[in-house]
């Protein structure tokens, strides 16, 4: 019975990566509308998975949860307008303007509607907004760089290759706990394993673009990329489990069979994807 349940588990699992990976070759190979409309769409998932989570939505006496609040209605239209501005500049120009002027809008719902909430739903919604919506719009951004259909998988590397090597090195050879208490199963032999396997293909893949494509000087500047992105991958694969365990929960969703929510399923892309960002800007300036 256990055994078919697992095979279940792992069949979920590989039809919906598939399907996945799919979804992103199909929207970051064009890049543009269809990349921006992708994020925005995954973004507003991602984003009211995180404020039911962390209880901007209250439960009922019942169990159950409360329609969508204020909040929420306000907070996508702030993930409306930032990802418009986003597509309509193509860089972080207006970032600063859109990310303060989000804490004002909820701010507004706040004070006028004073008693209804409580200043820890406010701010739950204004971290959920910078969670998944602003560091998701990342992977538009680096799409959008000069050899963007290129680098933009440098995000991807940095956060499921990192994970791919993190596992395989911590069942070999995994004996010092990272986190006990957040992720008993990983190591701190994994979590190196994870940064060398990531950084390594960051360089096979930048001697890819240098020899066979000409396009540069790609080798050590991504084997830095996939490096680092690595180290902040596998701390926002952690943050993320921190907050279920602070909240109670198991999974963020049940979008992705076999895998949960959008956030289950994207914690560590999360954080690669602007940290890939800015490592390529300010590495191909040097």
């Amino acid at each position: 019975m256990a055994g078919n349940i697992l095979g279940k588990i792992s069949k979920e699992r590989t039809v919906s990566a598939v399907i996945l990976a799919a979804a992103a070759l199909a929207s970051i190979l064009p890049g543009g509308i269809i990349l921006a409309m992708t994020l925005y769409v995954v973004s507003v998932i991602g984003f009211l998975e995180l404020t039911k989570a962390c209880g901007v939505r209250e439960r009922a006496a019942s169990g159950d949860y409360e329609k969508r609040n204020a909040l929420e209605w306000a907070g996508i239209g702030c993930i409306t307008l930032y990802y418009g501005v986003t597509y309509w500049t193509q860089d972080t120009s207006y970032s600063m303007e859109l990310v303060i002027g989000m804490l004002i809008v909820l701010m507004f719902v706040y004070v006028f509607g004073f008693s209804t909430y409580h200043a820890s739903q406010v701010m739950d919604t204004y971290f959920s907004l910078i969670y998944a919506p602003v560091m998701l719009s990342f992977v538009f951004l680096t799409r959008q760089l000069e050899n963007g259909i290129y680098l933009v998988w440098m995000i991807f590397i940095s956060s499921w290759i990192s994970d791919t090597c993190a596992y395989l090195v911590g069942v070999m050879i995994g004996k010092h706990k990272l986190a006990p208490v957040l992720s008993p199963k990983k190591s701190i032999e994994g979590a190196l394993g994870g940064v060398a396997g990531a950084a390594l293909a960051g360089a096979l893949f930048g001697m890819y673009l240098d020899r066979v494509l000409s396009l540069g000087h790609f080798a050590v500047m991504l084997a830095i990329v996939g490096g680092v992105g690595s180290v902040i991958s596998q701390v926002g694969d952690l943050a993320a489990s921190a907050i279920k365990r602070n909240h109670g929960i198991k999974d963020y969703g049940k979008l992705i069979p076999g895998h949960g929510g959008i956030m289950d399923r994207f914690d560590s892309v999360i954080f690669t994807a602007p940290i890939t960002y800015f490592l390529i800007i300010m590495l191909d300036n040097i």
